[in-house]
């Protein structure tokens, strides 16, 4: 029977968590061409390409996304290992990976998991963040137990997938309180020729505002477009212009004195969804993630 070389596997999963073979070699206090020549030892043994250069970063292949996955569970394993032998409290928790669309609002992402951590049980979760077709390809693998996204899976793609509603909910339009005023009056009219910040177009977000603005002719000025929607948040608050937001986070917007709802729009229906590899959801976490979504979070900004 041929043994791995766990000295050679701690090495690649140091310098994938490092992000760097220099960062892993200040942290390992080893030097580079060391940690080199064990990343070759351990491909030469597995047979595969682990990490691949992408200008000057290292990116982990597809199998190496798999042995990383089981690195991961192995040194975690043996630290726990280490905490029960010298009596420390341990609780091992249920592991939940999460593959987040990139081009969900991270905002509307914490809200939908944190129901996950209210379980009884200790849940630690792992959140993955890509495109939908690279995060739909390790659901495939059962690298991740749910993808969250903006959208449902696409039915001409050739993958087992299954599309779990979360909820919906309309758009609520926000500015700095300081120019908010000005736009509350004549909502929608008033968005006509506003400054505005918007999702980028390969968003459902932004697909569903432009068909509203056409229909409603509006045509607002654009000052930018954000994959990132936290940062499209940010660069709102300055008070540059006005910006819309899913109408679940309206409670929150309430709450922040420096921001002022303009208006609500129910014609723009955002979406959400869990996306499984199998037809019912199974992992405890996940099934709390639907039940709080769907019983509280969308219900409440519904009502």
């Amino acid at each position: 029977m041929e043994w791995l070389n766990y000295h050679h596997l701690f090495y690649f999963w140091t310098v994938v968590r490092a992000g760097s073979i220099h960062q892993a070699g200040q942290e390992l206090r080893v030097s580079a061409p060391a940690i080199s020549t064990q990343l070759k030892q351990l491909e030469e043994q597995l047979g595969e390409k682990l990490l691949t250069r992408s200008g000057r970063r290292l990116v982990l292949t597809e199998i190496g996304r798999t042995v990383f996955s089981y690195a991961d569970d192995i040194f975690t394993l043996g630290r726990e290992m280490v905490d029960v032998v010298r009596n420390r409290p341990v609780g091992r928790p249920l592991r939940l990976d999460i593959g987040i669309v990139d081009v969900m609002p991270k905002i509307v992402v914490q809200a939908l998991l944190e129901p996950a951590l209210r379980l009884q049980q200790q849940v630690r979760i792992v959140c993955r963040e890509a495109s939908s077709d690279q995060l739909l390809g390790r659901l495939a693998t059962h690298e991740l137990d749910v993808v969250l996204s903006d959208s449902p899976v696409d039915p001409t793609l050739k993958i087992r997938a299954y599309s779990h509603l979360l909820g919906e909910c309309g758009v609520v339009f926000v500015a700095a309180a300081k120019v908010g005023e000005r736009y509350r009056r004549r909502f929608p009219k008033s968005l006509d020729a506003a400054p505005m910040f918007l999702p980028t177009d390969n968003t459902a977000f932004r697909r569903n505002l432009d068909f509203w603005f056409e229909s409603n002719g509006i045509w607002p000025i654009v000052l930018g477009e954000f994959e990132d929607y936290a940062l499209l948040q940010a660069f709102g608050e300055t008070g540059t212009g006005v910006f819309p937001m899913p109408a679940i986070l309206q409670n929150q917007i309430h709450r922040q004195k420096y921001l002022k709802v303009i208006g609500i729009t129910q014609e723009v229906q955002l979406q959400f969804y869990a996306i499984s590899a199998e037809r019912k959801l199974q992992h405890p976490a996940v099934i709390a993630v639907r039940n709080a979504a769907r019983h509280e979070l969308f219900r409440v900004s519904s009502s």
